[in-house]
């Protein structure tokens, strides 16, 4: 049974020299995915994740998540770039996933975040606006907490 509030914790390292990408480069991936057919069966593919063939628990929403890090991490880099020093911490996230899969309500906890970047926040929603996972049996919508803890790798 799929607890309604899952909760999963990840740890993002970016490099501080990362690249030069501008925000439009940074969300012009975001959410690539393709529709695939096998034997006439459609299959959704986001991020070389196969959703069709996944059940939807805590390790395949976590899975899932992964799947999108180099998306968030890039929206770090970005925030980096800008800095003279590397900015290290935490960011909570929450979104919901709908019915079929998709989410919604995607949010950064700006008091319970230590990381308070505004441009980054932007970048971070975006990201999670776009994610796809697989549909829920139950057809309802579930509340997700996410926390990233970015840190700089030297």
């Amino acid at each position: 049974m799929i607890l309604l509030s899952t909760i999963v914790a990840l740890s993002l390292h970016a490099d501080p020299k990362g690249g030069n990408a501008t925000m439009k480069d940074l969300v012009k991936g975001i959410g690539a995915s393709s529709g695939a057919t096998d034997g006439g069966t459609s299959a959704n593919v986001v991020n070389g994740i196969d959703l069709s063939r996944l059940p939807f628990t805590p390790d395949s929403i976590k899975q899932v998540v992964l799947s999108y890090q180099p998306q968030i991490q890039a929206c770090y880099e970005e925030t980096l770039a800008g800095k003279d020093k590397a900015v290290e911490g935490s960011l909570k996230t929450s979104f919901s996933i709908t019915g079929d899969g998709l989410t919604a309500l995607s949010k950064v906890d700006k008091k319970a975040s230590s990381l308070k970047d505004p441009r980054l926040h932007d970048c971070v929603i975006a990201v999670l606006s776009t994610m796809q996972f697989p549909a829920p049996p139950d057809g309802k919508s579930h509340p997700i907490e996410f926390p990233f803890n970015l840190k700089a790798v030297h």
